[in-house]
Parts: C-alpha cells; structure tokens; sequence
C-alpha cells in the first residue's frame, strides 16, 4: 500500500510539472506558467502572471475574472479541483472595458500543436470596436466608475421603485426595519436583473461594490457595523463572495448555452420568448412610467388608456419576463379587466399587424375546411361524431360550428404523456376542457373565478346555450379578462395572443395544439420552434388535402 501511495505521489508531481496555459489578449498569443505550491495550482500567483505577461493594469482596468467555457465564474477554491479535473479551457475578462482572454492548459510547449486553434470572441457585454461584431442580444452598457454613497443609494432606490414588487421590499423594511429571507432574495434577484441588463452578463467588481453600497445606504439598519465597508454580506470584492456574486453565479450557470461545438438544436420557447419589439418612438419609463399607471387607473376614456398603455409597453414586458414579478401583471396593469382590445393591441406591437391578423384570415377560408374533411375519414368516435353534428345548421346541442371546428383540430393533436410515465395521458375531450369552458349566463362569474384552478388561461364562454354565446372572456389566474371578439373563432384569437402577451407557457395537454397553431397558421418561429412528429404529420396531411 505505501508503494502504490509513493508511486502516486510522484505521478502527482510530474503531472503539476511546469504546467502552462496558452492565453490569448488582445489579438496577441502568449504562454503563461500556472505555479503551483505544493500539490496545488496558485490560483492568485496565475493572475499576476497574466497581468505582467500583457502588461495590464489591476489598479485602472480592475481586477482580471476567469470563466469556464459555459461563462460560470472560476472562484480560487474551485481553480486547482477544475484544472486537476481535466477544465482546461477558461475565459478571462479584465479591465474596463473589457478584455477578453481565451486561455487552454497544456502540459509543456511541446505540446502545443495538439492544442486547439483559439479565436478571440468577445463577450456580448463587453465594449469593442467598430471592427468587433457585437452579439444580437443588445446590452446597455453604462460607465462602471465608483459613484459616492448618495448616488448609489437613489440608483437602487429607483431601481427597486420601478419594480412591481419593490413595493413589498420598502413596506417591510419600514414595518420591520430588516428584511426576510424572501424578501432579501427577492431585492437581490431584482437588482441582479437589472445589473446584468445595464452592464453585461459579468458586471465589473465596482459596479457589484456600487449596488451593495447602495443597499446598506437605502435600507441602513442591513449595514453590517463589524465588517469593513459595511456591506460585504452582499458583495466581498476580496472574495467574490455575498449574495449579489452568488445570484449573478447562479444566473450564469442557468443561462449557459454550454459548448460552442454543441449539436443539440436552440429552439425558440414560443410565448416565453423575449422577443424585439417593433415600436417606434417614445416609451415611458421612472417618473413618468408611475404616472401614465396612476391616470390609466382613473381614467374613463379608453382612447387614453390605450394610449398610455402603448407608452408603457416595453416596461410591462419587463414585468412579464420576469419571474418573480410576472405573476402581478394583472395588478399593476388592472385595465386589461374592464377594456378590451388592449391584449390585440400588444400583440401587434410584438408582432405587427400581418401576422396578428393571420388566424382570422386562414382558419374560415382554408384550415377549418381541412381539418373537418380529415376528421371525417377517422375511425367512429362518440366525442367527434358529436362535433361534427355541431357543423349542420340544425345543432340545437353543444357548442356552436365554429368552436367545434376548432377542438376537432384539437382532437387531431391530442395531448400526450410527454415521457412521464406517472402522467396519465388524457383525451381530446378531457383536454379540450382546458381550452374553453362554459358558464350558463346568470350563473354567479365572480363564484365561478374563485372555484377555478386551472393554472394556464382559457378561453370562458357565457350565454343562454353553448351554441347561443354572447360573452367571451379569458380567464388568468382567476382573473375574467374581457374579450373584444363577438365571435368563437375571434375569441380563440385572442386567447392564443395572451400567451404571447403576458409570456405563458402553453397547457401540457394543448402544446401540440397550441404549437400547430402557432407555426402552421401564425407562422410565429417557423422552422425555430420546436415541433413534435404528431405536429408535423398533421400539417403535412392537411396542406396536402385539397380545399
């Protein structure tokens, strides 16, 4: 046993041996010793050996930080394990502006021409030239300068205040003077947001120390009175440690694409997808932000609510992208309550008014006929033999001929179990019952809104009878969102664009459906989506059927 231990301990040595990385700065390709101590990589000495090879300046251009491949930040406690775990591809990023180094560990020199050749490829934050493509991901990049106490005390201020949860961090500080768990967390996740949106995926150690210091001065009794800057529990330039670093780690690791040289296919997540808007001219945000909601929720004009509601748009999509406060959209913007048209307005400020108007152009004249012709040719079904009788001008029973038409292409992409073996696979009928319901008209809404659990939207329908429908709304966390259309296939319109509109996933039992719609009569991420078989068989039967 002690022969097998010496003998591993030499082998350890000779691997740590004159290890070298091979780095790449500003164009220029150098090799760069990695010490070590003892048995250990020198985490500390490696970067002044990068700072004095490419004659870099710590005390103007900040501290240098290093990168795996998927842009998880490389900790000095983690450095030795990664490299003697076989990581031997890192990025680092010093300096404002930023620079960006590639760097690959080899063994020794000799070694050199089985290293992979190194492009240089700036990280979509960082600030380049005109030569220097910049990615398609825009990010407004500020000066990354220390600012004093009183102005970083106003940015977080401002940031915290043009949030729709903000207010629950001010009100318990005031009642409690501390925060909870949630609500630290919920500030951090928040400030880290808007961090990485201003100055990139890897913000500067002083812009960290910027948000931190105006934390403790915002809220004061959170300083820490024996540490010594006060606010080293949310960001620790020396260790890169507290909880803005390890919020932005934990946003890094989430949002890695992974290897460059991945084969897997990057779709596109349908309604959750953050996409350009096509607005043109002024958009409110702060101060003005705040008082475009205060007359939207006083105002009786609906000319002026849709105005407003424009003028704020870009800042909504923040609030429906955002996880911890998408939820309240309906709080912060009540109107979509009480005026319609507002969610067909949305949508064609996303998508123009072509693509908003392709449903209601394509379904009656081309894709209904279709799908009722191939419902027709399948196997006997009480459940489709009933709404096929729907279709005939006589239908004094269930819903009316355009709703029918349209869970028929239901049944024709039926829910699946997804892979989930404890996941019950259900029918078309069952499914459709988390598409659209039914409320006969005198029967309490307000009762009905409270009983309702579902947790994606769909579609309410309220009249004397199924097929005799006079009102339409779209029910969203047990909220009645009034609809515009006065017709089923109007109303569905509608239903399909708040997805898009307040960013929600489709229900699992109607992905395909949903999914089919989307691609093949939107034409929203055509050929980007991703599309089940089930999905592309029925297109392919359909576009083939003659008219």
């Amino acid at each position: 046993m002690d022969g097998l231990l010496s003998t591993a301990n030499l082998v350890l040595k000779m691997m740590l041996k004159e290890m070298l990385a091979k780095v790449e700065c500003r164009g220029a390709q150098k090799y760069v010793v990695v010490p070590q101590t003892e048995e250990r990589f020198d985490f500390e000495r490696f970067l002044q050996q990068i700072t004095e090879k490419f004659s870099l300046l710590p005390e103007t251009e900040g501290p240098i930080t290093i990168t795996d491949e998927s842009g998880t930040e490389v900790d000095r406690d983690v450095f030795d394990e990664l490299v003697k775990s076989g990581v031997l591809s890192f990025k680092a990023l010093a300096g404002h502006p930023v620079i960006d180094l590639q760097i690959e560990l080899v063994a020794d020199e000799s070694c050199s021409s089985a290293v992979p050749n190194i492009s240089y490829q700036p990280d979509a934050s960082c600030s380049s030239d005109s030569s220097v493509v910049v990615g398609s991901v825009k990010k407004k990049m500020i000066s990354a300068g220390p600012i004093d106490r009183n102005e970083a005390k106003q940015m977080v201020e401002t940031i915290l205040k043009t949030n729709s949860k903000g207010d629950e961090i001010f009100m318990e500080y005031e009642k409690t003077k501390t925060l909870s768990d949630a609500k630290r967390k919920l500030m951090v996740n928040i400030l880290v947001a808007d961090m990485i949106e201003s100055h990139g995926r890897i913000p500067h150690s002083i812009v960290r120390c910027n948000y931190a210091l105006g934390i403790v001065t915002l809220f004061p009794h959170l300083l820490d009175p024996y540490s010594k800057t006060g606010y080293e529990h949310y960001y620790d330039p020396q260790g890169n440690t507290g909880y803005l670093a390890w919020r932005i780690k934990t946003v890094l690791r989430n949002t890695s694409v992974g290897s460059r040289c991945n084969s897997k296919p990057v779709h596109l997540d349908g309604p959750k997808t953050r996409r350009e808007s096509l607005l043109i001219g002024e958009q409110f945000d702060g101060e003005e932000c705040r008082e475009a909601l205060s007359t939207m929720i006083h105002s009786t004009d609906e000319h002026v609510v849709k105005a407003k509601m424009r003028l704020t748009f870009e800042y909504r999509q923040k609030i429906v992208h955002d996880e911890d406060a998408s939820i309240s959209v309906l709080d912060v913007f009540p109107r979509f309550l009480d005026v319609p048209g507002l969610i067909e307005q949305d949508f064609i400020l996303m998508f123009g008014e072509d693509m908003s108007g392709k449903f209601l152009a394509r379904w009656p004249t081309y894709f209904k006929s279709k799908v009722i012709a191939d419902c027709r040719t399948l196997l006997p079904n009480a459940y489709v033999e009933e709404l096929l009788s729907a279709l005939e001008p006589e239908n004094n029973f269930g819903w009316d001929s355009e709703m029918s038409a349209i869970l028929l292409l239901l049944h024709l992409l039926p829910p699946t179990s997804r892979g989930h073996k404890k996941t019950a696979k259900i029918s078309s009928a069952q499914a459709a019952n988390n598409l659209v319901k039914y409320l006969k008209e005198g029967v309490s809404l307000s009762t009905f809104l409270k009983l309702s659990d579902a947790k994606q939207p769909f579609l309410l329908c309220t009249g004397e009878h199924k097929n005799k429908i006079r009102r339409f709304y779209i029910v969203i966390d047990q909220k009645a969102v009034p609809c515009r259309a006065q017709t089923s296939v109007a109303a569905f319109d509608e239903l399909f664009k708040v997805h898009y509109v307040f960013s929600l996933s489709y229900d699992e039992a109607l992905t395909n459906f949903y999914t089919f719609v989307q691609t093949t009569i939107y034409d929203i991420d055509v050929g980007r989506a991703k599309e089940s078989p089930r999905v592309k068989e029925v297109r392919a039967r359909l576009l083939s059927l003659e008219a």
